[in-house]
């Protein structure tokens, strides 16, 4: 995917930049855009982006950080997110994150040594239903227990 791309130049991110810098609200569509062409938000554009809009990079850091798709680092070939929703956790939700992450010995937001898989929390992905839900890249599942994602994660090459 992302992982074996070259780093981006200074010269890559400000075109990035520039051809978003003119939209009303542009900072959303420029980390969009960041995100999107090298598979996370690279150190380097944090203060490229912070001068372009004339903010501190204090303040991008915390549009960054409260926005979960937005990464610091590649994510694997495949992500899967798992449901941390309410509705999802009654349903045993809590358990099988537990033990997806214990499994593959990650944390939120790890990837698998491998590059394969990267598991992140998500907040309700409407399947509130069929309890516990997941995601694996675009593709949503529910009623997913510990065989179902082991499956997926075989699937993904976990």
């Amino acid at each position: 995917m992302h992982s074996s791309a070259p780093a981006p130049t200074d010269e890559d991110l400000r075109a990035l930049i520039d051809d978003h810098a003119g939209l009303e609200g542009p900072l959303l569509p420029i980390l969009h855009a960041v995100q999107k062409a090298f598979g996370h938000i690279p150190v380097a554009a944090i203060p490229l982006i912070a001068d372009a809009l004339n903010i501190t990079r204090a303040e991008l850091h915390g549009v960054i950080s409260f926005y979960h798709d937005f990464r610091a680092a590649p994510a694997g070939r495949h992500v899967v997110k798992i449901c941390r929703a309410e509705a999802c956790q009654a349903m045993g939700g809590d358990v099988l994150a537990e033990e997806t992450l214990k499994k593959l010995g990650l944390e939120w937001h790890g990837t698998t040594v491998n590059g394969a898989v990267t598991v992140e929390p998500v907040y309700c992905l409407g399947l509130c239903a069929c309890g516990p839900a997941a995601m694996v890249d675009d593709r949503v599942v529910g009623r997913v227990d510990g065989a179902r994602m082991d499956a997926l994660l075989k699937e993904a090459g976990a």
